[in-house]
């Protein structure tokens, strides 16, 4: 078996992005570009990858650090030029090289695995990815013989009407033997419209030198596209984020309706979860089984347990177990921790804070910094006062408490377990277990006041 080795070129700026982030670093559907690329080589098998950057790249060194080494182009004076600056790592070696743009999220492992096949059983120096576009102005056309195979690769700049009518592509993904492919390199120039130095060029030095050039075309025309702006990059997204949905939906998820659901490529659904219009899943999220999210909900970076309903609510980097209720309008901000079987109501807000098994906070409260045991009850209005305007502090419910509606627990403080807190108090001691805590001015009816105030007026 021969040895895989894969040089992804990803030393454009991208000024047409119009961005300071690194073009082959702007998302798609939650994940870099680049990093969506790296993701299929891997499955290919590959011995060694090589990405080509320029200066300036060091978020996409970090970014694909431990898949990848690197090689700087200096200048950015074409692919065959980018391609050059792997010679010293790779052009004593035996095997395939592949060549892949770190721009075209959308190709597959499975097309790049048919391609090597192609090649391998053509027993070709040379295969291009092509594909068949119905305009394909602003692309290389592949100049095939009247056996079939490839004669060149001509770019639009530089093609005869002829060669212009031409409706095959080349995709700019290519399968070389590698020791062929680097002393075809030496023979590239730069006499062109563009002075750049074309890979493609390759395909006409191997030609002439008699060996053989084949083309591995993909019926699927996405795969092949290329970002270079803002609104590639959202027509990416959006066959990307269709795969996404139906990735999942063959795996058992129902989707309501997958355009208006957005998903990232990291998600990870289980079996008879329902997705519900308007709902964003992303980053690192695992949900479970027969789950029920949406409508118009974000999640971010959570783990939920099985049988956990969220709708209409906010949850970012988060736990969440099964059973739980949440929503609608509810925001869980990071670092919480929601235990099996709590109900968190409307317009309730959680941070940082740890609810045990089987409490609720129904309706209008907020529970910042806290420990709260199991089966507690936080009633409407009541909020943990963690913030003296320098320093957090923490505030603790223990286990069978209950919070009347409105009141204040102003942490640091500490509610016994089984102990009541009377409806719109202040607590700013800690309340022993068992005990009712009222921590309000007596009420004082004046009778005939308004009477009184009256005549005096």
């Amino acid at each position: 078996m021969s040895k895989k080795y894969v040089i992804v070129l990803a030393a454009g700026q991208g000024t047409r992005m119009k961005s300071k982030l690194y073009k082959v670093l702007h998302p798609v559907c939650g994940k870099p570009m680049v990093r969506h690329v790296i993701d299929e080589l891997k499955q290919i098998g590959a011995d060694q990858i090589i990405t080509v950057v320029g200066h300036g790249a060091d978020e996409v060194k970090n970014e694909l650090k431990d898949d990848s080494e690197f090689v700087l182009q200096e200048q950015q004076l074409g692919t065959a030029h980018a391609v050059m600056q792997a010679r010293d790592l790779l052009q004593d070696k035996e095997g395939l090289t592949l060549v892949v743009c770190g721009d075209t999220p959308l190709l597959k492992a499975d097309t790049i695995k048919a391609m090597i096949d192609y090649h391998i059983n053509n027993h070709s120096k040379a295969t291009i990815l092509t594909a068949v576009a119905e305009d394909p102005t602003g692309y290389g056309r592949v100049i095939r013989n009247e056996q079939g195979y490839v004669e060149k690769i001509v770019e639009h700049k530089d093609a005869s009407d002829e060669e212009k009518a031409v409706k095959e592509i080349n995709a700019g993904t290519y399968c070389f033997d590698n020791a062929s492919l680097f002393h075809a390199l030496q023979k590239v120039t730069n006499n062109n419209a563009q002075n750049e130095y074309y890979l493609p060029d390759v395909i006409g030095i191997l030609k002439d030198a008699g060996q053989t050039v084949t083309a591995f075309t993909t019926n699927d025309f996405t795969e092949i596209f290329g970002i270079n702006d803002r609104v590639a990059l959202a027509q990416a997204g959006k066959i990307m984020q269709q795969r996404i949905n139906e990735k999942h939906m063959r795996n058992g998820v129902t989707i309501i309706d997958p355009e208006q659901t957005y998903i990232d490529a990291t998600v990870v659904i289980g079996q008879d979860t329902v997705i519900y219009p308007g709902t964003m899943v992303k980053g690192n999220t695992v949900i479970g089984t027969d789950c029920i999210i949406g409508p118009n909900s974000e999640i971010l970076n959570c783990d939920i347990g099985n049988r956990t309903s969220i709708r209409q609510s906010v949850t970012h980097d988060s736990k969440i177990g099964s059973d739980v209720q949440i929503g609608p309008f509810a925001h869980i901000r990071p670092q919480s921790l929601i235990h099996d079987e709590v109900r968190i109501g409307n317009f309730v807000e959680i941070k940082k804070t740890e609810f045990g098994r089987k409490s609720k906070a129904s309706h209008l409260s907020y529970i910042g910094d806290a420990n709260v045991g199991s089966n507690v009850n936080i009633g409407c209005g009541s909020i943990t006062v963690n913030y003296d305007g320098v320093n957090k502090f923490k505030t603790i419910i223990k286990d069978g408490a209950f919070i009347g509606c409105n009141s204040n627990l102003v942490a640091p403080v500490e509610i016994g377990e089984g102990a009541y807190v009377a409806a719109g108090s202040t607590i700013t001691d800690n309340v022993p277990g068992d005990s009712l805590s009222i921590a309000r001015a007596r009420q004082v009816n004046k009778e005939n006041y308004v009477k009184n105030r009256m005549k005096k007026g």
